[in-house]
């Protein structure tokens, strides 16, 4: 990231103009049901975000389908939130992960959003709304996106039910590690499959982690604690002490050669991975996906501590009014309309109402990608190309298994500017 590091705190000027660009404002707004308008093809909505959402085929198809234009603007996940939470005027949506919604609702940049606009709310699913996809599933430690979601009237986000959200509920999935085969024997998922192998000395120099500081800092802090190194209090809210101990353990790792290198891209840990720069690393799902495709034998691993979850969230900026936000929310609809969740299914991830996303899947893709069975025959990928071979299962199984072993969620903790400092000093 460069520039000054975003402040974990509340603005109150910002938290004025909040209540401004809510319209009528949350209070008032209670009570009031405005008639639905539909976007005209003229108008443009500008949106800012990372390359996972952000793709040409999703916005040729949403301009086709909606008649607006669409100007995307995609960042590196550090760079959008720093311009997100810097500067609202810039942006009419915002899509990224949860981790970033305490930084952009407390510095005003986004506005609440109206349940009652959103056509399919009632189909979103348990794992929003409680935290649970289903009654028997862990919650997972730090920012769980259920807590985060509504707008309650002093304009604090809880899990409180009300009228108004945060963001809207959208693309999700668990990250973990990968690992080749033809190096690493294959183990069991959820039984001999851990966080730890990421600081196996045996692996040294060649390790790779993502090179993101709310997501890198959680593999290895799962590693560390896996391996036995330090214990955490609380994995979702770690210490400045914590910190302090952990990245002491980290940097001793990184003088001996352990790590390889740090990813910024997926394509980079692609190339990581089939360049056999390493064997291991930190990995998210299209990487696996391309690089068996290739014909490189990665695994995707079901650790048995559990998945880091991440949750995807579409965002109002608090600048955006008129016709640009009602074209907003027909964006918003139009995501869980059904050919967008089956669309990033493909590349391993889920939508918040897969049922609507369904009657655009082949029962093959269906039964592969959420219900955890062995593909009845070759699958491709968003790109057109071979992703899945027949036969395949996808690891970790089904999308009940998997979200039902979230050990932590991507989290900007209270310690979040003093890990941005050790983060940066232990990469450079």
């Amino acid at each position: 990231m460069t520039g000054k590091p975003l402040r974990y705190g509340i603005d109150q000027g910002k938290r004025k103009l909040l209540k401004q660009a809510a319209g009528i404002g949350v209070c008032a707004a209670l009570g009031f049901k405005a008639p639905y308008v539909f976007a005209k093809k003229t108008y443009t909505v500008r949106v800012l975000g990372t390359h996972v959402t952000l793709q040409p085929a999703l916005k040729e198809q949403a301009q086709k389908d909606l008649g607006i234009n669409l100007e995307f603007e995609p960042r590196g996940s550090a760079a959008v939130l720093q311009k997100a939470a810097m500067a609202p005027e810039s942006f009419d949506l915002y899509e990224q992960w949860s981790n970033s919604i305490n930084v952009l609702w407390y510095s005003g940049s986004i506005q609440p959003i109206e349940k009652k606009r959103l056509t399919y709310w009632d189909e979103i699913n348990a794992l929003t709304k409680t935290g649970r996809i289903q009654p028997s599933a862990g919650i997972g430690a730090g920012d769980a996106p259920y807590k985060l979601l509504h707008v309650q009237e002093d304009l604090t986000l809880s899990d409180a039910q009300s009228d108004f959200i945060s963001y809207l509920p959208y693309v999700h999935n668990v990250d973990s590690f990968g690992y080749n085969t033809q190096v690493i024997k294959p183990g069991v998922p959820y039984e001999t499959e851990s966080w730890g192998w990421l600081l196996e000395q045996q692996y040294r120099g060649k390790v790779a982690v993502v090179n993101a500081p709310t997501i890198g800092l959680f593999d290895l802090a799962l590693a560390a604690q896996a391996q036995g190194l330090m214990r955490f209090s609380n994995i979702g809210n770690i210490t400045n002490s914590e910190l302090d101990q952990l990245f002491k353990i980290l940097s001793e790792f990184k003088q001996q050669g352990h790590f390889s290198g740090f990813w910024t891209s997926v394509p980079e840990s692609v190339d990581f991975m089939k360049s056999n720069r390493v064997v291991i690393e930190s990995m998210f799902s299209p990487a696996v996906s391309a690089l068996n495709g290739q014909n490189v034998p990665v695994i995707y691993a079901a650790p048995k501590e559990g998945y880091r979850g991440w949750h995807g969230v579409m965002c109002l900026s608090s600048a955006t009014q008129g016709s640009v936000k009602d074209a907003a929310y027909d964006y918003m609809n139009w995501w869980l309309s059904g050919w967008p969740g089956a669309f990033i299914a493909r590349q391993g991830y889920y939508i918040s109402n897969p049922q609507r996303a369904k009657n655009f899947l082949s029962k093959a893709e269906w039964d592969y990608w959420y219900e955890g069975l062995p593909a009845a025959h070759n699958l491709t990928g968003t790109d057109g190309k071979l992703s899945v071979k027949k036969a395949e299962v996808r690891t970790g199984g089904s999308y009940l298994k998997r979200f039902s072993n979230v050990a932590v969620w991507n989290t900007v903790m209270p310690s979040y500017d003093y890990s941005l400092q050790k983060w940066y000093e232990f990469i450079s």
